[in-house]
Formats: C-alpha cells, structure tokens, sequence
C-alpha cells in the first residue's frame, strides 16, 4: 500500500528511526505529525521535510504524561487531519544495576517505553474505531525476546511492548485496524551512540527506516530484524542460564560503570 494522503502521527520524533521514518514517509506523500520533547529538533525536522515538499506539524510532549500525550497528539489531529497511522517510538536504554538497584532508571524506563506507548494510542484509538480504519505501530526491540543481564529492566519494558501490541492486534482484528510490532536489533542512534560494547551486526537508522515502513506498508503483525540477530536472539531462550551468562559475559565486561 502507499501512504501517499496519509497521516502519521510518530513519537520519539526527535531523533533516530522516528527522525527518519518521518522523512521516508513524507517522501512518500504521507503528512507527518512530529511529537517528542526537544521542540528545536522537530522544527528542524518539520523545516527540512517542507523544504523537500512534504507536509509536517510539531508538537512538543512527554510521552510519560498520559493528558499531555492525548492532548498533543489532538493537536496534529487538529492540524493535519484524521491520523492513518500511529508509530509510537518513543525510548529509551539505562542498564539494570542491582548494587545498588537503580530504581529510578528503570521506573523511567517503563514509563517512556511502555506506559507511553499506551498513551499515544489512546490518542488516536477511538477515532480509528469510529472510522473503522487504522494502523497502530509501536517500537518494541529483538531484546523483548531474552531477559538478558544488565538489562532486565529494558528487556521487560519492550516485552511488554511487544505483548501489548500482540493483546490488541487480536481484539481489534476484525475492526479494520492493523497492529504492527516491530522489533529491530541494534541500530545506530543517539541511544546506541553511547554503548561501548561491540553491537553485532548494527545498522544505520536511514536503512532501519526504509525496512520498517516497507513492512508498515505490507501491514506485517511483526516485523523483527536484522535476521542474523532474530536468530541469535530467539536462540538463547533455549540456552540453560549458564550458557547465556557466559556468552554475554564480553557485553558485561565492556559496559561503563554505574554513575555516582
């Protein structure tokens, strides 16, 4: 399908695969509503999308804050038009510490990556069942596969991602809303930029982009990639602890020390 007189509402817009989903999709003739919390970076974003030739409104929102979430993606509603397609993008990575345990991070973590999620759907879920049409997407990550350590609390919140989506993508199976989970492995973003660990088989967000809306675009259920990494992924759950310890003992090894 095309999503050319489209509208797309996608959070996390700020940066990285929601910066260039944005652009691949405003290529395409789809206008896009660009929301995150650092409004000269969507502003920057919306300017180069028009002097392209596409269509973008901004607004400015933290995705852990539900009314201000529903309220901002209204806006682009108000500004743009009825919204096709959601992508909710919004995230972020902290390790899991447990001496002390970094409570703190990982409450964050749950509410950027899951609970933001939720909001920005409810955004624009009772207008898609009044139209009887839409596509929710949401980022969830290859990491919702394993509980790895170091990051329990980072592979829990996109767990729960990824269950989410999977929950409603069969409730609303026969409104005429499409559900998409996607779960990429390591992509080079801000978020990443920061790891001083070897990331296997890593990817450029511009590529990571042109494949998630290739597969938005096909309606996939769930969409994970690279493949190299779906299968060395989905491999450990069959691996005993031990076994996962040790492979991921070179990660542990090159992670920066706790802060404070």
């Amino acid at each position: 399908m095309s999503f050319a007189n489209q509208v797309a509402v996608i959070t996390g817009a700020s940066s990285g695969i929601g910066w260039e989903v944005a652009k691949v999709l405003a290529a395409q003739g789809c206008a896009v509503g660009l929301l995150a919390r650092r409004m000269d970076r969507l502003e920057e974003l919306a300017s180069d999308i028009r002097a392209a030739g596409g269509q973008a409104a901004t607004v400015q929102a933290d995705v852990t804050q539900r009314q201000e979430t529903v309220a901002a993606i209204h806006r682009l509603r108000d500004a743009l038009g009825p919204v096709d397609l959601l992508l909710a993008n919004s995230g972020i990575g902290k390790p899991t510490e447990i001496e002390p345990m970094n409570m703190g991070d990982v409450d964050y973590m749950i509410r950027v990556n899951f609970l933001g999620v939720v909001y920005a759907i409810e955004g624009v879920l009772p207008e898609m069942l009044e139209r009887k049409k839409g596509h929710l997407a949401a980022i969830s990550s290859l990491g919702a596969y394993k509980g790895l350590p170091g990051e329990s609390g980072y592979c829990a919140s996109k767990a729960a991602v990824h269950v989410y989506m999977e929950g409603l993508r069969i409730q609303l199976r026969t409104r005429g809303i499409a559900v998409t989970s996607i779960c990429p492995g390591f992509i080079k973003t801000p978020m990443t930029d920061v790891n001083t660990f070897p990331m296997p088989f890593l990817m450029t967000a511009d590529k990571a982009a042109q494949k998630i809306v290739r597969a938005l675009a096909k309606r996939k259920k769930v969409y994970n990639f690279p493949w190299r990494t779906t299968v060395l992924m989905k491999s450990l759950r069959w691996l005993p602890d031990w076994l996962v310890a040790r492979i991921i003992s070179g990660y542990t090894e090159h992670r920066p020390p706790p802060a404070g």
